[in-house]
């Protein structure tokens, strides 16, 4: 699976994520977030050139309980998983780079 465009909804529950196979990541954020919006070129170049890892992008903000469960407070933050457990994280990543850096360590 590459990188995905559209935000999940529902929002999955923890439960779904911590029993995902394979290499997952969530991205965490909003579609006015203007971090967000800048780093989707980032996420869409790093995502379609690694098709073994699941893109899911999760709407964050207040009463989001998924958001608070990985204790996201800045926008986007990726979890990395891996069959549901998190490796690590990236948090407003600059470049496409950095984002290839961060996916490098689910290897």
């Amino acid at each position: 699976m590459a990188y995905t465009g559209q935000f999940t909804s529902p929002e999955p529950a923890r439960t779904q994520i911590d029993a995902m196979p394979g290499l997952t990541a969530l991205e965490f954020g909003t579609a006015w977030c203007p971090h967000c919006i800048e780093a989707q070129a980032h996420f869409k170049r790093a995502f379609d050139a690694r098709g073994d890892i699941a893109h899911m992008k999760i709407e964050d903000g207040r009463g989001r309980p998924l958001g608070r469960s990985f204790r996201v407070k800045l926008w986007p933050t990726v979890v990395l998983l891996r069959d549901g457990e998190e490796i690590a994280r990236m948090i407003r990543p600059r470049t496409a780079e950095d984002v290839q850096r961060a996916l490098a360590l689910l290897d």
